[in-house]
């Protein structure tokens, strides 16, 4: 049997089967381990080895109990500075187990990292994060621009401009207020004084037809003829758009025919529901916008004579930058010298136009025109009206 035997130099030792028989001899001389703590030195006993080194002195380690078991040396205390170490003495094997502490890694550019390491939890992998939308089945309807503003408005981030004063223009056909949508009644166009139509509720009238300049023909006769007719849809005055079935008396608005579902072909056609084709067609018209130049055709003479017959107007009459204020009136007395060849001059005339200004490049200012009359003859007067400045009067015997 091999044992361990603590030496003075610190190291191990194994010794013979021969030396541990004959302690085994000498037990009687060597007293045992008490139950209470050691007060008796054991005695010293000298063994010599032979080495390379020198003659050891060496301590005989004291005697255990015996034991059924097999006699093994009691585990060995090492001094404090060998505490993480740990031995394990078995049959024929020495296992020593040191604790080490981890040593952290120097990365590639040779400096060290001075990161902790990543804490990673037990039985645990890594896990991907991930986001998913998920969106309800269903009709999904947008929010319109009213909703919009109104949201923008409760959060206070947005600068809005003044709003635009309502128009209340109404269309003599479908009297809905205001320009229509693209897609729909579109914009208004001047019929006559104060008098508006929307460009498709015209267009898709029966009588109206349109000419390659882009006039709009017999626009008062369906507007004298739709005053007497009533829409199928709405049951109201106006209706215009009739259906092209022949002996069908169906006839409706324009924006009514679009929310019956009328069928609508590109030769300027309509058909009602009650006769249009079942399914789709190559002809059908499925989009309403009209971005080409469009005017309704009138008598120019004859409506501004009927401006001149109003007296007293409500309304302003604007040609461009120019804008009607008074027409005036000539005498029997006075044609012979208040005219040319080729204009008139009455008395009382006014108007205003916008115009550039005389003293900026950049600018524009408001001119004030009037003809009055002076020792018999007429008297042109243009006032210029400029904001920071005082009103300039200019007048002469000619217009020009």
């Amino acid at each position: 049997m091999k044992d361990i035997v603590f030496c003075s130099n610190n190291c191990f030792v194994l010794y013979s089967a021969a030396v541990q028989a004959k302690n085994s001899e000498n037990k009687e001389s060597v007293p045992s381990l008490p139950q209470s703590p050691m007060k008796e030195r054991p005695p010293k006993a000298f063994h010599q080895y032979s080495n390379n080194i020198s003659t050891l002195d060496v301590h005989c380690l004291p005697q255990l109990q015996e034991k059924v078991s097999p006699p093994s040396s009691p585990p060995i205390m090492f001094p404090p500075a060998f505490e993480a170490a740990k031995v394990e003495a078995k049959p024929d094997e020495l296992k020593v187990t040191v604790k080490l502490k981890p040593r952290l890694k120097a990365i590639h550019s040779g400096l060290d990292d001075c990161r902790p390491p990543s804490k990673k939890w037990k039985g645990m992998k890594w896990k991907k994060w991930s986001i998913q939308i998920v969106i309800p089945k269903g009709s999904f309807k947008p929010p319109c621009e009213e909703e919009i503003d109104e949201f923008l408005k409760k959060l206070g981030t947005t600068l809005k401009p003044d709003p635009v004063p309502k128009d209340y223009r109404k269309c003599c056909f479908c009297h809905e207020e205001g320009d229509g949508l693209t897609d729909g009644p579109a914009r208004l166009l001047n019929l006559d004084l104060d008098l508006w139509v929307h460009l498709n509720c015209a267009l898709w009238s029966t009588e109206v037809y349109e000419t390659q300049a882009g006039a709009l023909i017999n626009v008062e006769l369906a507007l004298r003829r739709g005053l007497q007719m009533k829409c199928m849809f709405c049951h109201k005055m106006g209706a215009t758009s009739g259906c092209h079935r022949l002996r069908c008396t169906n006839i409706y608005h324009f924006t009514c025919a679009i929310k019956a579902q009328c069928m609508f072909f590109k030769d300027k056609t309509m058909l009602c529901p009650m006769h249009k084709p079942k399914g789709t067609h190559e002809q059908e018209l499925s989009y309403f916008a009209v971005f080409r130049r469009v005017y309704v055709q009138r008598d120019e003479v004859r409506q501004i004579a009927s401006i001149v017959q109003r007296g007293e107007r409500d309304h302003t009459f604007r040609v461009g930058s120019l804008i009607f204020h008074a027409v005036g009136q000539l005498l029997p007395q006075q044609m012979q010298a208040f005219h040319s060849s080729k204009a008139l001059f009455p008395v009382g005339y006014e108007a205003s136009r916008l115009y550039w200004s005389m003293r900026y490049a950049n600018r524009r200012c408001r001119y004030l025109c009037s003809i009055e009359e002076k020792d018999g003859l007429p008297l042109f007067v243009i006032k210029v009206v400029e904001q920071g400045h005082e009103d300039l009067v200019l007048t002469d015997t000619t217009p020009k």
